[in-house]
């Protein structure tokens, strides 16, 4: 469409205008959300769709155009409280909704660029290209700490091409944020495949189920979907918005990718008898987990090996802690090295994610049914963490920079894999230790790395001042977190 830019144009440049005003990026994108969804299904009421569309006619995009003013603010602060009252995913879009456009003119002025466009007729990588991208400015944003919800797309790419998912099969993602899981496995599945009709329809309404607890992201995560064409706005969508955590879905499913939210605590906020905010641990006593705990991570991994079918695939972001962490993190990794074949780790370099100080890893685990013998024979490690440097705008991580991750990861073929690690080559990023080996070590860790540190090795062979700093910000970022939680636990 010869008129992409100009529209991105658009979108990007009011947004800045609105920025003077104090609205922030997430705030812009909430509002855009609100207005396009009213604007696409006024396409879809008038020919050639003709679609019966539910939205009562005194809250329709009619409405809205046709006043300016003080009644265009009044009408759209009532029009978002009575929609957030309906079913399906119209109610869904507009749940608990506000407006934060407080000047009517630049209120008007969004509303106005939305409606010089006809938004069904896009492409939905247009429509998707524009929203995304306002996605990723959002978690740039430190301010409004939506990087916590974005995971980088070249790691999530990374991960789908490993999985591979095939046609008519389900995808789940329990903390799935803005959707950027599905819509890399749905890039794969369009790319990879000659779908039919009836793939098509199951790709379209029944591949991906997902949970967000946020309530703004969840709705973020729905239209992010729906432009790009997956879900659509007489279908009840499959996003839930609920603590996935809570209980077992009851649901199986053939994959689940996902990134858990990093905070390492589960906690909610009550009120105690002098009328006080206490934050109090959450522990889920559920049947189906194998240790009970208040670490987040722990309870996400179990939760999502609940989540597979027997032969079900799983590709999910874990920090550090979860490999090496003691009591109940032990009693996880054993369970998990005995019942399913938890055949690969990924080290991820530090400086990829927008929340500072993470230090993460990426665990490849297939369920399996009970068996007496450990499913787990061996264990492969890519370490690509020791002597990498990447930073969020000078020298962010591409999706080439993984490339020879899967090509050792050997998706589909992983009885072919080869070391580039050997005694002759001891920098090879790519080793297999063996199950009775891991089992042996303190603590069962998988807290494995073998490179020399050529900054600590070769004074002469620093990494750039800038990439320095970083670091160092990072490992002090990380240690804050260390004492935040510690205080937490004697407070």
């Amino acid at each position: 469409m010869s008129n992409t830019a100009s529209i991105v144009q658009k979108v990007w440049s009011f947004c800045n205008v609105l920025r003077d005003d104090g609205v922030g990026y997430g705030d812009y994108l909430e509002q855009l959300t609100f207005l396009l969804f009213l604007k696409m299904a006024d396409e879809y009421a008038k020919p050639p769709y003709n679609r019966d569309i539910k939205i009562p006619t005194e809250y329709n995009w009619e409405s809205l155009v046709s006043k300016r003013g003080a009644e265009l603010e009044s009408h759209y602060v009532t029009m978002l409280r009575e929609l957030g009252k309906e079913r399906g995913m119209l109610g869904e879009i507009f749940f608990k909704a506000q407006n934060k456009i407080q000047d009517p003119a630049k209120l008007y002025k969004v509303i106005h660029m939305i409606k010089e466009e006809n938004w069904v007729m896009m492409g939905a990588d247009v429509k998707g290209d524009i929203y995304e991208g306002l996605l990723e400015k959002n978690a740039e944003d430190t301010k409004s700490g939506a990087g916590q919800y974005f995971t980088p797309r070249a790691l999530i790419q990374a991960m789908a091409e490993c999985i591979r998912p095939e046609p008519g099969k389900t995808i789940a993602d329990p903390a799935c944020g803005t959707g950027g899981f599905f819509l890399a496995a749905y890039d794969f599945l369009t790319r990879e495949y000659q779908l039919d009709r009836g793939q098509k329809q199951f790709l379209k309404y029944q591949t991906f189920h997902g949970w967000e607890i946020v309530a703004s992201t969840h709705r973020l995560c729905l239209m992010n979907l729906f432009l790009h064409n997956i879900g659509d706005l007489d279908h009840e969508p499959s996003i839930h918005r609920n603590d996935a955590l809570i209980a077992d879905p009851g649901t199986r499913f053939d994959y689940v990718l996902a990134n858990p939210p990093f905070g390492k605590k589960s906690s909610m906020t009550s009120t105690n008898e002098e009328g006080e905010q206490v934050k109090e641990e959450l522990s889920y006593n559920r049947q189906d987990f194998w240790a009970s705990t208040s670490n987040k991570q722990l309870n996400f991994v179990q939760h999502i090996r609940t989540m597979l079918k027997i032969d079900g695939q799983a590709a999910v972001v874990v920090p550090d802690n979860v490999l090496f962490e003691g009591g109940a993190g032990e009693t996880v990794r054993k369970k998990l090295l005995q019942n399913t074949n938890l055949h690969t780790i990924l080290r991820l370099p530090t400086g990829i994610f927008y929340a500072q100080g993470v230090k993460a890893n990426v665990i490849f685990f297939d369920n399996k049914p009970a068996s007496k013998d450990p499913w787990t024979k061996e264990v492969w490690i890519y370490d690509f963490r020791t002597n990498i440097h990447f930073t969020k705008k000078q020298n962010p991580m591409r999706f080439e920079h993984l490339r020879d991750f899967i090509d050792c990861y050997r998706p589909g073929k992983l009885h072919q894999r080869q070391e580039t690690w050997s005694k002759d080559d001891p920098d090879g990023r790519w080793r297999k230790f063996p199950y009775d080996e891991i089992l042996a070590r303190d603590k069962t860790s998988l807290d494995i790395f073998w490179i020399k540190d050529q900054s600590l090795a070769d004074l002469d062979n620093l990494p750039d001042p800038d990439e320095l700093a970083v670091e160092i910000i990072e490992n002090l970022e990380a240690g804050l977190e260390s004492f935040r939680e510690l205080l937490d636990g004697l407070g």
